[in-house]
């Protein structure tokens, strides 16, 4: 089933895509919702970032070329993240580069949505606490990162968490392809069994450290290919399976100067 977040007529809305269609809902989208009896062509509406996060988790470099570079042993502690829920933004909507920045770097992955609260999870059990899946592009500003590690700022500005176009709850997560064309050119393209840490272990992970709720987004890893853009670039973001997340990089605005 594929849920959608969408504005049309000034109001924001969510619903169940069916082909063309989207039919409205509502009530708490993991717990307790129901049809209203409303339906929306899909082109006549504009789609947002399909849900607003509770909180957004990432996982730094986690995936490797090819099947031979996937090691031994797991790190003991894996790199996470956070990035602010204001980052967010939804397809189509514009990327905007900070100013005095001339590139930033594009990050296409796949997403999952926590359904319910997680805490203690055994990695066997994780899968009932994911609700589904989107596509994420985790864009990073490289010259704000912290000669010590520290990524939050590179990773936290405005704009910089496109998601979309929609959540999937029925995937294979362990079967999917994650992609990313720029301006029409393929630069990415995995399998997500490249990935260092699996899904299933990066959950059951987090939830020993923190409790998981209803709308945290785990960002899984970036396949690699990821390359700096610039101004006037447009990112396509795809996993077949759930669609196409294409946003266009702009530069910052500059500030009117005031007497």
């Amino acid at each position: 089933m594929k849920f959608a977040r969408f504005a049309a007529g000034g109001k924001t809305y969510m619903g169940v895509v069916e082909d063309d269609l989207i039919r409205e809902i509502t009530g708490d989208l993991f717990t307790n919702w129901e049809y209203t009896g409303n339906t929306f062509h899909i082109k006549e509406v504009m789609l947002l970032a399909p849900l607003i996060p509770h909180e957004i988790i990432g996982i730094g470099a986690n995936y490797v070329a090819k099947q031979e570079q996937l090691p031994n042993e797991l790190p003991e502690i894996p790199v996470f993240f956070f990035k602010p829920s204001s980052s967010v933004i939804g397809p189509e909507e514009e990327i905007v580069i900070p100013a005095g920045v001339d590139k930033v770097k594009f990050e296409s992955e796949l997403a999952v949505i926590i359904g319910k609260e997680a805490k203690n999870v055994p990695e066997s059990e994780v899968w009932q606490y994911v609700f589904g899946y989107t596509v994420a592009n985790d864009v990073t500003a490289p010259q704000f990162f912290h000669p010590d590690g520290h990524w939050t700022i590179g990773k936290s500005f405005d704009t910089f968490t496109p998601l979309g176009p929609v959540i999937e709850t029925d995937l294979d997560p362990s079967s999917v392809y994650v992609k990313a064309r720029l301006n029409g050119v393929e630069k990415q393209n995995s399998p997500t069994k490249l990935m260092i840490i699996p899904i299933s272990k990066m959950i059951a992970y987090l939830t020993n450290v923190m409790t998981l709720k209803p709308g945290d987004v785990i960002l899984t890893g970036s396949p690699v290919g990821a390359e700096l853009v610039g101004a006037g670039d447009v990112i396509e973001c795809e996993i077949a399976e759930i669609g196409t997340l294409r946003n266009t990089f702009v530069a910052a605005k500059e500030r009117a100067k005031t007497c």
